[in-house]
């Protein structure tokens, strides 16, 4: 195998999260250039690091890149080769499983749980592997709609990454509609080996997912396989304020939106004020809501029509 590279960026939590939300809004992305952060130790929970993985050595625009997801001065970035090592096992190592309700979302490295609904997702594609809590957030808070007896017919996951919302979505709903989309092109490839990994159909009819490559509803298939019973969407706070009516217009009277990737309302932010405040405007009313570390999620059902 090939050397590879590694980029290292020490700062605290709130760093490293503020400058993975920025990574998250970047439509040009070089995606050979992986990054991830984590805590350094569980006994040092406030320390982290960003870090990058590259395929080659990397140079002043990869340093760049990385320096700019810091919203304020950038942290000194260290760089190290590792040789005779694939960069992409590399980029996922510690990439635990986790059990999230019913599902136990894995690495092909991992075996598969017996006792649950199991998903293999390779780390480091595209976001959405159930690592981050927003992901996990959204499984729990699926499994909590099934249990509520909700039925689906057609379902959207909208900025859907991996396509592991939509396949957890299928498992709950087997006869469901499914359309998966997401505004970077590198998802249409990375929905369909994960599909296949998982057993999952694609096309056009019951039990099966379709994947489209749109900003936000802007999608004649889109448009036209709905009105959607289920609308997920795990993007960014900014976009579900501004997607808030074209939702709305996309989900059926009594139907439900999940919504994910807004931080709680603390001290320092008043993301999900924001989105409560577009989503009520919008006609929606809060069914359920729980908390994954520093994210809200937020279950909402779209008010009948009188």
């Amino acid at each position: 195998m090939s050397a590879s590279w590694k980029l290292t960026a020490h700062a605290p939590k709130p760093v490293v999260h503020a400058a993975l939300l920025v990574h998250d809004e970047i439509d040009d992305w070089d995606f050979d250039l992986v990054i991830a952060g984590r805590e350094i130790s569980e006994d040092r929970p406030l320390d982290w690091v960003l870090e990058g993985w590259f395929p080659r050595e990397p140079g002043t625009a990869e340093k760049s890149a990385l320096a700019s997801l810091f919203v304020d001065k950038a942290p000194d970035i260290t760089v190290e080769q590792l040789p005779d090592e694939d960069w992409l096992t590399l980029s996922q190592q510690g990439t635990q499983p986790i059990r999230a309700g019913q599902f136990y979302i894995h690495t092909p490295d991992f075996p598969p749980a017996e006792d649950a609904v199991n998903f293999a997702i390779p780390a480091a594609q595209a976001f959405g592997t159930g690592q981050h809590e927003t992901t996990a957030g959204c499984l729990e808070m699926l499994a909590t709609m099934k249990a509520s007896g909700m039925t689906a017919r057609r379902i959207a996951d909208i900025g859907t990454g991996t396509g592991l919302l939509g396949f957890a979505a299928m498992s709950l709903w087997p006869r469901a509609e499914v359309t998966a989309s997401d505004i970077d092109a590198v998802c249409a490839e990375v929905v369909a080996d994960n599909a296949a990994m998982n057993g999952i159909a694609l096309g056009a009819g019951p039990g099966a997912m379709t994947m489209v490559i749109a900003p936000g509803m802007d999608d004649d298939l889109l448009q036209m396989r709905g009105p959607y019973d289920v609308l997920i969407a795990n993007i960014l706070a900014g976009p579900l304020v501004e997607l808030a009516s074209e939702f709305a217009a996309s989900v059926v009277p009594g139907g439900s939106v999940l919504l994910a990737g807004l931080l709680a309302d603390s001290e320092s932010s008043d993301q999900e004020a924001a989105v409560r405040r577009a989503y009520k405007l919008a006609g929606f009313r809060q069914a359920r809501r729980l908390q994954r570390g520093d994210w809200a999620i937020l279950w909402l059902r779209r008010r009948a029509i009188r």
